[in-house]
Formats: structure tokens, sequence, C-alpha cells
């Protein structure tokens, strides 16, 4: 054991040892998906993560959650994990060689990923790659960042969850988590719902169509009549409709990509008013259906 310490979280599998061990540093169910956390905060996790779906998967053992606190790999008598940056300048940096043993008691078995805003755009693309593998550290950056040098030893790669800058990486990393064990096999009740979500290829990456429920009328505004109508062809269509015009309207960089391989010019044009027809349709109350 190198010092580090470690807080796993859901059930045990404890093996026999001659060496004293924090029993708790093992993943709980052997070959299950991980992810580790290299953190400042390890009482951050599990967080929302131990809540709903995700929380009853980490306890049914279909995944495991463990924090790896950076602190003890500090320097000196109060455990320094950061410098002032080389060349000057504000804040301060966590030091390459912390990091690094941090890493290096987390293991090579694992991507490495770092959760920073110049990172990759973090896609539905990319949590289903993470999730049908064996699992991810993540390191949650603070002050400055970290030193360039040990990322680029480990070949870590760099994820950012949007164009906002946090004052670390614990969000960002239940962001990452939650995103990728929502889509391991039975974590989600019904894994059909997966199919028509937004970004989902089997719904072309459109956005999700609206959803609605009872009441059927709710403060003058009804839910639309084909929702009611019994037609589960219509109701596709109408599905179907709405999300292309959403995602044309909200989001212009996916309708791109779809109507290059979806849309013929005369559906374009037709959906060429998407924004004010849907928000006409949305501000406009109906009867309800009787």
């Amino acid at each position: 054991m190198t010092g580090g310490a470690m807080k796993s979280h859901g059930r045990l599998s404890i093996r026999a040892s001659l060496q004293p061990r924090d029993l708790m540093a093992e993943p709980q169910v052997r070959g299950a998906w991980t992810a580790q956390v290299v953190t400042l905060f390890p009482e951050a996790f599990p967080g929302v993560l131990g809540l709903s779906l995700t929380g009853r998967a980490l306890t049914e053992g279909l995944w495991n959650l463990r924090s790896i606190d950076l602190r003890p790999f500090g320097i000196g008598k109060h455990r320094n994990v950061d410098d002032t940056p080389a060349g000057g300048g504000a804040g301060m940096v966590i030091r390459a060689d912390v990091m690094d043993a941090a890493l290096r008691e987390a293991g090579a078995d694992l991507p490495v990923i770092y959760l920073s805003p110049r990172g990759r755009p973090f896609t539905q693309a990319r949590a289903r790659e993470l999730a049908q593998g064996p699992g991810m550290t993540l390191i949650c950056g603070r002050f400055e960042g970290v030193d360039q040098r040990v990322l680029d030893a480990h070949g870590v790669e760099e994820i950012s969850i949007g164009d906002y800058v946090l004052t670390g990486g614990e969000l960002a990393a239940q962001v990452l988590i939650d995103a990728t064990v929502r889509l391991i096999p039975r974590v989600l009740g019904n894994q059909d719902s997966l199919a028509e979500e937004s970004f989902s290829p089997d719904h072309g990456g459109l956005l999700e169509h609206p959803q609605y429920t009872k009441p059927a009328l709710w403060e003058g505004r009804a839910i639309p009549d084909v929702l009611l109508s019994g037609n589960h062809a219509a109701i596709a269509n109408w599905r179907h409709d709405m999300a292309e015009r959403l995602t044309k309207e909200r989001r212009p960089d996916l309708w791109r990509a779809y109507e290059q391989a979806h849309v013929d010019p005369a559906k374009d044009r037709q959906l060429s008013g998407a924004s004010d027809q849907s928000r006409d349709y949305r501000e406009q109350p109906k009867e309800p259906k009787r």
C-alpha cells in the first residue's frame, strides 16, 4: 500500500492477504464496470450517484465506485499537493509528482480522464464507448489545473462537460459517471427508453420530442389531440416530426449532420418555419379531447 486513503462504495469483495491493507480500497465486485475518482474531496462521492437508479445499481454491484484522496500523496508536513505556476501567474497548480503517485495507486487498467474546460466536449457517443469498456479513472482538478507533464506521461484524455468553468472537477466527474453508468445493462429499469432519448443513434441523433401526461388540460393548456387518438402510427409520426423541428430550432449543429443523412430538400423547406410553428404550437391552448 503506498499510503493513499481510499474509499469504496457498495458491496465489498474481501481477499485474504498476509499484509495489512485497507479493504475499502478494493473494487466491490470483480469484473464490474468501475469508476475511480482522484479528488481532494472524496467525501463528495457518491453524492447524487448514490441516489435513484444509479445508487441502486451501485448497491447491487452492477458497477463499482472508488474514491482516491489526493491529499495523503502530498509533500511535506502539511501534505502540499500544489505549487506556484512555472513562469509566474495567479493561482496554484497541482504537482506532477503528487498526481503521479495517486494515479499509480489507481493502477493502469482503466483509461484516465481529466475533467477540463479545454478538453473535447463530452458526448453521448463517448458515454456509450466508456460504458462498453471496463471503467475509467477520473482526475478532479482544482486551483489552476494539473502539471501538464503528468497528463502527458499517463496519456490522459481531457474532457469538458461545457463551455464554462467550475471550481473543481467533482461535479463534472459525477456528470460523466452518471451519463455512462445509466447505459450499463440492467441499470435502467427499461432499457428500451434509451432508444428515443436525445442524441440516441436509434433516434437519428435528434433531440427528444416533447412529453406529456395527466391531467389532459392544465391551466388552459391541452395535451395534443394526436397523443390521445390511439393511432400509434400517427403518434409516431408526430413525435418524429417534433423531434426534427426541435433539433432544427435549437441545435443547428445536430440538424446539419442529421439532414445530410436523412432529409431531402423538400422536407427541409417544410421545416424551415420550425421555430415559429413550434412556438405557436406551445402557446395555443386547446380544448381537451372528449
